[in-house]
């Protein structure tokens, strides 16, 4: 199932089963004189698979608890991918604070123009890395591409324009890796 909603959406859009292999599409109906920014507390709360691609600014708790969806937002508020066991985010502008607290697995891209994010970043369980692999480079347009395609966004179109200078400017998140202890 594919969900397009034009407009503004509540909290909790696409949460827990309801995502499970659809697609939810919320954007902007027209430009808005706040720069196309409609708040989305909790969206894709919980959800196991599927896609997503939030136009505008998703509010608190974007992707909290995702364990298989892969989703495409503008900017996030506070606590994005908090407790993220799965799935992929890609995240096209700012982050509010605790960005990946608990994350215990999936990966974020975040798209660090100011390069601030790693002090919105929570890393007592995650790492930062720089995006080089030419496969996931391309997997990061490509699910960039499909937001655009969905959401009409300004700001993806422009990234993919002139993707190659924005591609260093990507953050990769993922969860620390542990070592194992052997006993003697």
């Amino acid at each position: 199932m594919t969900f397009l909603l034009e407009g503004d959406a509540n909290d909790y859009l696409g949460k827990d089963s309801a995502a499970a292999g659809s697609s939810f599409i919320p954007r902007p109906a027209r430009p808005s004189s706040r720069g196309q920014h409609h708040h989305r507390q909790c969206c894709i709360y919980g959800a196991t698979s599927g896609e997503a691609y939030v136009g505008g600014m998703a509010g608190e708790r974007f992707c909290v608890r995702n364990s298989g969806v892969r989703a495409v937002v503008e900017t996030v508020g506070d606590h994005g991918c908090e407790y993220m066991t799965g799935g992929a985010v890609v995240v096209l502008g700012a982050t509010g604070r605790n960005f990946a607290a608990g994350m215990s697995g999936g990966i974020a891209y975040v798209f660090d123009e100011s390069g601030d994010f790693p002090s919105r970043c929570n890393r007592q369980m995650c790492t930062l890395e720089p995006l080089l692999d030419p496969e996931e480079i391309e997997e990061v347009r490509r699910m960039i591409k499909n937001h655009a395609d969905w959401t009409r966004s300004p700001r993806a179109l422009r990234m993919l324009a002139s993707w190659d200078p924005c591609v260093p400017r990507f953050v990769k998140v993922l969860q620390k890796t542990t070592s194992a202890c052997s006993a003697p």
